[in-house]
């Protein structure tokens, strides 16, 4: 077998099981699985080790898991980078490796079958470990590189910098993480400690408390109570609150304070695909939101924020993976506690 035809599979029979990739109807592996990062190669069965009965190409399992996603071959094959015959035909040879139909067609678009829905969380759950076992096997052969991630409105350049300093020959990266990204982040190895905000899921990291940020509410500069010292609930108890797309449960009902303290479910407002769309509604006076403090000085001009009193602050912490020996990890750790806290000068009102 040619070196490079595929970056990442489970052990296979024949060695001829992926020729529709070898062939030309190769669809993009996911990123996490190709580039530098294309070090697995085919695993062959030898004589004395025979496969298990019932193996696949784990590649076929993740463009499954694309075509479940977007429920649409034309859709997954955009996704994938590859035409609709080819991601067809891939997806039936799978169907043919595991001897079981996974989707139906019809006028309404593609449905799960039976056997499809149960397969669907396994591969999901076998690429993800995949992707894993390579990430965590290319971090232990590299420790001098640490990635750190962040959330909107925090600094962690201090931190970043006196580490730096301590280890001049460490290779040190930061990467900026959308809120609902630092789990998924930390177990696909893509950053290797981040400082976000609580509440995200935390099975499988060790969180460490830095500092606590007030929470605001946002506001247009015409606003009834644009200009007032502070705020409470019962203020905004009628102003809607947008949602966004897409946004994890825990930290939706964290940021719109949802329910509220007598039980009654938080107004809602319009919902958005994009924070630009959600300051353009309550510029608009559609809508006010409630944010971190350390997120005023990013706020168009036309808003402004006024401190919530009596709600639980924002908490900023440090997350990294769960018994992660790296010892950068533990002196960013140390570094994170020692120079990250919250703002001295942070003033809630200013636009």
């Amino acid at each position: 077998m040619a070196a490079g035809r595929c970056s990442q599979c489970v052990v296979v029979r024949n060695r001829r099981s992926n020729e529709c990739f070898a062939a030309g109807d190769t669809a993009r592996v996911s990123p996490q699985l190709t580039g530098d990062h294309a070090d697995v190669g085919y695993l062959e069965a030898v004589d004395d080790h025979p496969p298990p009965p019932s193996v696949f190409d784990l590649r076929l399992a993740w463009c499954f898991t694309v075509v479940a996603e977007h429920r649409h071959f034309g859709r997954a094959a955009e996704a994938l980078h590859t035409t609709q015959p080819s991601l067809t035909r891939q997806i039936h040879r799978l169907e043919q490796q595991l001897g079981a139909r996974l989707l139906d067609r019809t006028p309404g678009g593609n449905h799960l079958t039976p056997a499809g829905e149960a397969f669907l969380p396994l591969a999901t759950a076998l690429v993800r470990s995949a992707v894993q076992a390579a990430a965590c096997t290319r971090a232990a052969a590299r420790p001098n590189r640490l990635t750190v991630g962040y959330a909107p409105g925090l600094i962690i350049t201090p931190a970043v910098r006196e580490l730096r300093r301590r280890n001049p020959d460490a290779e040190l990266q930061t990467l900026y993480l959308a809120p609902d990204e630092p789990r998924s982040a930390l177990l696909d190895h893509r950053v290797d400690v981040a400082v976000v905000r609580r509440p995200f899921p935390t099975d499988g990291l060790d969180v460490t408390a830095l500092y606590d940020e007030p929470r605001v509410v946002v506001l247009p500069l015409d606003h009834r109570l644009a200009g007032k010292e502070s705020v409470t609930l019962a203020d905004i108890a009628d102003e809607p609150i947008p949602r966004m797309r897409g946004s994890d449960p825990l930290a939706d009902a964290f940021w719109r304070i949802d329910p509220r303290p007598d039980g009654r479910p938080a107004p809602d407002g319009p919902m958005t695909e994009r924070i630009e769309d959600k300051l353009e509604l309550i510029a608009a006076g559609q809508a006010v939101s409630i944010t971190a403090a350390s997120h005023v000085h990013a706020l168009r001009l036309d808003l402004t924020t006024i401190p919530l009193d009596g709600v639980e602050p924002s908490h900023v912490v440090l997350a990294t993976r769960a018994r992660d020996r790296n010892r950068l990890v533990a002196a960013f750790r140390a570094q994170a506690r020692a120079h990250l806290t919250a703002p001295a000068d942070e003033d809630p009102g200013l636009p």
